[in-house]
């Protein structure tokens, strides 16, 4: 679908120069002499190399969609991880540098999305909430205010978060994958 220059906005996906770019900052320049135009801060999508580029009102550029497809999280096999298409069966091997930190989250069965374009996996997006159990909480220090102050915690999967100090070991947390904090007790 092709847009006109002043058209793009922040989070569109373009081509241009041969790679997938988005768009990450707009700003609409008017100058006192010459012609308008959409000054654009681009990130490649593949390669995460930012560019800088200047957009006229008549230039045009391709805008492009991404396929997005929920697939259900198999096992993971160093930086390889599979997931499996939840309507055909079908396997995907992806490396782990599309999901970055938020890998340590993956949970069995967990449903994903992956983001594609033209059969080209480009991004996994974890749902924005796990549950997980604490096996390991430090003890509470004595004269702690219960709203200030926090303390370390281990994940079962092996991940440090800060939790409130009445949350011990055994107790169920949801977890934001984003940000990889506590968000509250798990209601069982």
């Amino acid at each position: 679908m092709k847009i006109n220059g002043n058209e793009i906005r922040p989070g569109n996906l373009i081509e241009h120069k041969g790679a997938l770019w988005r768009a990450v900052k707009c700003q609409a320049v008017k100058p006192g002499k010459g012609g308008a135009f959409n000054q654009v801060e681009l990130k490649d999508i593949r390669t995460g190399t930012k560019l800088n580029e200047r957009f006229r009102a008549s230039e045009t550029v391709e805008k492009v969609r991404l396929e997005q497809k929920e697939y259900t999280y198999l096992f993971a096999d160093g930086d390889m991880i599979t997931f499996m298409d939840s309507e055909t069966y079908d396997q995907i091997t992806v490396n782990s540098d599309l999901i970055g930190d938020a890998a340590v989250y993956l949970q069995d069965g967990m449903v994903v999305t992956i983001e594609s374009f033209e059969g080209e996996p480009l991004g996994v997006t974890l749902p924005e909430h796990v549950v997980f159990e604490i096996v390991e909480a430090d003890a509470v220090v004595k004269g702690q205010t219960q709203s200030s102050s926090f303390k370390p915690a281990v994940l079962e999967n092996g991940v440090r978060v800060m939790v409130p100090p009445h949350i011990e070991s055994g107790t169920r947390i949801v977890v934001n994958t984003v940000e990889g904090t506590y968000v509250e007790r798990a209601k069982d």
